[in-house]
């Protein structure tokens, strides 16, 4: 028995949500109904603005497209975000050179390593160094290169050179959308290229995200999951995609907000 308009309708929203693009011929198959029918579900979620229809399928409407500026960001899930720093920061030790990607929540690892003398912190971002210049008490390394003042981090062809005479212990990298399909994006290219840099640079990569990057692809692939081996997320991160990490073999740390 073949499923009503509305609960194929929640159904495919439900994929779009994990994978970020859908097909006619699997939905078809899937709901046991004609390729001819999936197409007008398409149509009419398209017209609805709830997908964009393309060849063969559809992707998910990418509304979020648009990176904030840097200041607007950090008001955004501050307390999820901070305890996904605090968490991050506990898995650094002393002695350790460290890479911190741009992002409000890696700017919460900073706030958590005020007794972290020996630890060496390496960054492109502005904000990220001038906060450790005020309560880090160990070394920073300053990435230079062509700045983005919308974001205030640095990139291009300087920060490369740069990054290739480091090696560091850890990467923290901040993700804008985290996608089956996908995989870690960001919303700048500049900003994805520097975090696969970073990610060569280090023996170990965290990827830090806050539950509402799950299902979400933005503009710049980073990487694919199968890249991916540790995430660091909050509380509100669903036991759906806690099961889809642990299928990937990716650990899946959860950081609990605190009262």
């Amino acid at each position: 028995m073949s499923l009503s308009f509305e609960k194929r309708k929640k159904k495919i929203l439900e994929y779009l949500s994990r994978e970020g693009k859908v097909e006619v011929v699997i939905l078809a198959d899937e709901f046991n109904v004609s390729t001819e029918t999936i197409r007008r579900d398409l149509e009419r979620l398209d017209s609805e603005g709830k997908l964009k229809k393309i060849y063969g399928g559809a992707i998910k409407v990418r509304a979020d497209s648009l990176e904030l500026p840097f200041d607007q960001k950090t008001l955004i899930n501050a307390n999820e975000k901070a305890a996904i720093g605090k968490y991050a920061a506990s898995m650094i030790n002393n002695g350790d050179t460290v890479m911190l990607g741009n992002g409000t929540t890696t700017m919460e690892i900073i706030r958590n390593l005020a007794t972290h003398k020996d630890v060496t912190i390496v960054t492109h971002s502005a904000p990220a160094m001038l906060l450790a210049m005020e309560i880090f008490p160990g070394r920073i390394i300053f990435i230079g290169g062509e700045v983005n003042k919308h974001q205030q981090t640095t990139s291009g062809p300087l920060s490369d050179m740069m990054l290739n005479q480091l090696r560091v212990n850890k990467t923290f990298i901040s993700a804008g959308g985290v996608s089956l399909l996908d995989g870690i994006t960001d919303y700048e290219l500049s900003e994805a290229t520097i975090s696969r840099k970073m990610m060569d640079r280090a023996d170990e990569t965290i990827f830090l995200a806050d539950s509402t990057k799950f299902g979400k692809a933005t503009f710049a692939n980073i990487c694919s999951l199968d890249d991916v081996y540790t995430v660091i997320s909050d509380s509100q991160c669903t036991d759906e995609w806690k099961q889809y990490m642990k299928d990937r073999d990716i650990t899946i740390l959860i950081a609990d907000k605190e009262d």
